[in-house]
């Protein structure tokens, strides 16, 4: 696996908001970014072609307390990686599900 990295590009001046390129061993990510949610694997409502064309989705979010609850790690496993399970072939940001936990 490669070192990820973080490219910055712009910083305004006023709001400090930056602008920069996230490199990854799945592609490259433009920030700001808009990041579709596919919390126990999969992007709802939309296939993955249209997540692609239409959406133009260049990362997608799973949340890993979800996806150890369903479809669980057996299967996470099985399947070769959460990349091979929902056929994403581009980035994947994983948050913790903490919260979920504490609910």
């Amino acid at each position: 696996m490669a070192a990820l990295q973080f490219t910055l590009h712009t910083t305004d001046t006023v709001t400090r908001a930056r602008t920069g390129t996230i490199t990854t061993d799945h592609g490259i990510i433009e920030t700001p970014i808009f990041m579709p949610v596919g919390t126990v694997g999969s992007v709802k409502a939309v296939t993955q072609q249209q997540l692609q064309d239409n959406v133009q989705a260049r990362i997608i979010l799973g949340n890993t307390y979800h996806l150890y609850l369903r479809p669980g790690l057996e299967v996470l496993e099985a399947a070769g990686g959460l990349h091979k399970f929902n056929a994403w072939d581009k980035p994947i940001l994983t948050d913790s599900g903490g919260y979920q936990v504490f609910l």
